[in-house]
């Protein structure tokens, strides 16, 4: 049983009984998430009452393969991998979402998809019942208009970590999948395992081990203990492919109003 899997049981118990909800949220507002932060005011205010807080422990399925996804969950910390699982176990990372989208757009899109959302950072949301969301595209407000935006964005990561995982070399993977993590978090830690990394590349430990090794000898990244600190960013954005710039590039294309907000405190 691979590391992400095994930590799911006790996530989950917590977050079925109560104990990971709304109490920790109350640091972290709706409008921490982008998404919510770029909606008019009186579309943000009609939204609220219907909002969820919920807190993401890791290791948690937010969405498991094929269900029917019933709740739209608008990030405000953490991050979400969206990754598929053969039948033999391995797994293969192909999104990762952190208070910049969503997680859950089967809810609108019209039902479950063959893939899996797992948290791999701890962190919180705000979740909005797919029923409730129907209402909001029955409006074709601003909402509608964002998510569909953002899922012009996710299908260009999409296609673009596919390319990635096809052409370039495990060193250059591992470059953009620590880029584009840290790019979601509020430090340059990132809390990972080589073993995780390795399920989420669908490669082989012993792999990850090399190719991090190498980035740490050049003095770009530290590891140790889990926990990845990136000691030279601009060298670590040299090391990568092309693949993180142009995600990075495109959500910046379709959503410039995300980079324009003053997040609420």
């Amino acid at each position: 049983m691979s590391e992400l899997h095994s930590v799911r049981p006790y996530a989950e118990t917590c977050f079925a009984s109560g104990y990971w909800r709304n109490e920790p949220c109350a640091q972290y507002k709706p409008r921490h998430n982008q998404l919510l932060a770029a909606l008019p005011p009186m579309d943000y205010e009609r939204l609220l009452p219907h909002l969820e807080p919920v807190a993401l422990p890791p290791g948690l399925a937010v969405h498991r393969a094929g269900e029917r996804e019933r709740h739209l969950y608008f990030l405000t910390a953490g991050i979400v991998s969206r990754y598929c699982l053969t039948e033999n176990g391995a797994t293969a990372e192909f999104a990762v979402t952190g208070r910049e989208g969503v997680v859950g757009i089967g809810s609108f899109l019209g039902g479950g998809l063959p893939s899996e959302a797992v948290v791999v950072s701890a962190g919180y949301a705000y979740r909005l019942a797919s029923d409730q969301l129907q209402h909001e595209f029955n409006r074709y407000g601003p909402l509608s208009h964002l998510l569909l935006r953002y899922v012009q964005a996710l299908m260009a990561q999409t296609g673009q970590i596919a390319v990635c995982n096809r052409h370039h070399s495990l060193e250059q993977q591992i470059c953009r999948y620590i880029l584009s993590n840290l790019d979601r978090l509020p430090s340059n830690e990132l809390a990972v395992t080589q073993e995780m990394i390795a399920n989420m590349l669908g490669v082989r430990r012993g792999g990850v081990t090399e190719a991090a090794g190498n980035l740490q000898k050049a003095g770009l990244l530290r590891y140790s203990r889990g926990r990845i600190a990136v000691l030279d960013r601009p060298g670590l954005e040299a090391r990568a492919c092309e693949c993180y710039a142009v995600v990075k590039r495109e959500y910046d294309r379709l959503l410039p109003e995300y980079r324009q907000v003053e997040f609420a405190a």
